[in-house]
């Protein structure tokens, strides 16, 4: 365990409660603006004070309101990378770099600390930038300093406060990946708040969905994006399409919002949605209520008509959530198409890829599939 965090913090009506352990992973705090992200790192590096609780890295108390132990931000040996970078304006960037080495100026001496600087520029390749000031650099080059200056005093753990909030989308290409290099390099604990899901998942070992100052979901990345459990964490994961239900059985339920019963491979238990991620939906063929009434199919499975306008296989009696639906319209993407399914309340949007999407008309009607083994349960 390289980081253990249980803290509550009270600032005017906003209440922060986090409690949460992660080992020598790269965990995101991915939430909207305004959830607890950013004071949730100020709590960890000491910026701000929590009023009860514990933090602890890598075996050291940061602080424990119980024993009353409240380090200053100086012994906490915590990287904190801000949104803006923070470099000193008025500092070249050799100058920025060696300020964070005067922790360990008791035992360091001046050239010792002068050849740290050296050899951490040259890893970061900004030599060449040491006379520069930040105002000279770009935005890339501003990420590199910063980081350089957080990594040079060997902090137990590094947090980065939406590292990319300032970079243009080609250059958070080329950063992503070095970002993402530089943090397996690390070998600690890295926390990363964001609210880009994608940026999040690219980067990240875990994930700690927070929503109005809690962690409402937590656990591998590939758990949360295949289970969100919670409408937050749905949400916040890119799900687009998500309705309330009303629960028939444990496998069925009625998606009020598209007046669709659909079939669940996962239990329903007490979920109060449901949902279904956008490039889930399937495409099941053109809808020809007569072929389908004849039992003859252009896929070759005999079916045993409709049953609440849901398509029943005839080999096992289970519905496959396949329906026929009317397109109400046709977005068209970068890459691909958005094509609207009209709902009784709320449309479903499905993703498809060109130049498919192009030959759909509003008003036309196409069968599609809700795959059970897709369908998200959720709970508020």
């Amino acid at each position: 365990m390289s980081l253990y965090l249980n803290i509550e913090k009270r600032l005017g009506d906003f209440q922060l409660r986090v409690n949460l352990e992660t080992g020598d992973d790269i965990l995101a705090l991915l939430g909207a603006s305004g959830c607890g992200k950013s004071l949730t790192l100020k709590c960890i590096t000491g910026i701000e004070n929590p009023d009860k609780g514990r933090i602890i890295v890598d075996g050291n108390v940061f602080f424990d309101s119980e024993k009353k132990i409240n380090l200053s931000p100086q012994k906490r040996r915590a990287g904190l990378i801000f949104q803006n970078y923070a470099l000193f304006p008025n500092m070249t960037v050799e100058a920025n770099i060696l300020c964070a080495t005067r922790r360990d100026s008791s035992s360091a001496t001046k050239q010792q600390r002068s050849a740290k600087v050296k050899e951490i520029m040259e890893s970061f390749g900004i030599s060449q930038l040491a006379r520069h000031y930040p105002s000279q650099l770009s935005g890339g080059q501003q990420q590199r300093a910063a980081l350089a200056r957080t990594l040079v005093s060997s902090p137990d753990i590094l947090l980065l406060d939406e590292p990319f909030s300032a970079l243009d989308s080609h250059l958070r290409f080329h950063m992503e990946k070095e970002l993402r290099d530089i943090m397996r390099r690390f070998g600690k604990t890295v926390v990363l708040v964001s609210h880009d899901r994608d940026e999040v998942f690219r980067l990240c070992d875990k994930i700690a969905v927070m929503d109005d100052g809690e962690v409402d979901v937590y656990g591998s990345k590939e758990a949360v994006f295949d289970d969100p459990k919670t409408l937050s964490g749905a949400i916040l994961t890119g799900c687009k399409n998500i309705s309330p239900i009303h629960k028939l059985d444990e496998h069925h339920a009625l998606a009020k919002d598209w007046g669709l019963t659909l079939q669940t491979s996962r239990e329903v238990g007490d979920a109060e949605y449901i949902g279904i991620r956008m490039h889930d939906v399937r495409y099941a063929g053109a809808s020809d209520a007569n072929k389908i009434n004849n039992k003859s199919t252009s896929d070759g499975i005999n079916r045993i008509g409709y049953k609440n306008d849901c398509l029943i296989d005839e080999t096992d009696g289970f519905s496959k959530n396949i329906f026929s639906m009317e397109v109400s319209e046709v977005v068209e993407n970068p890459f691909s198409y958005t094509v609207m399914l009209r709902g009784k309340y709320k449309d479903i949007g499905w993703e498809t890829e060109k130049p498919y999407g192009k030959a759909l008309r509003p008003s036309e009607t196409v069968r599609i599939q809700l795959p059970p083994d897709a369908i998200l349960l959720l709970k508020k």
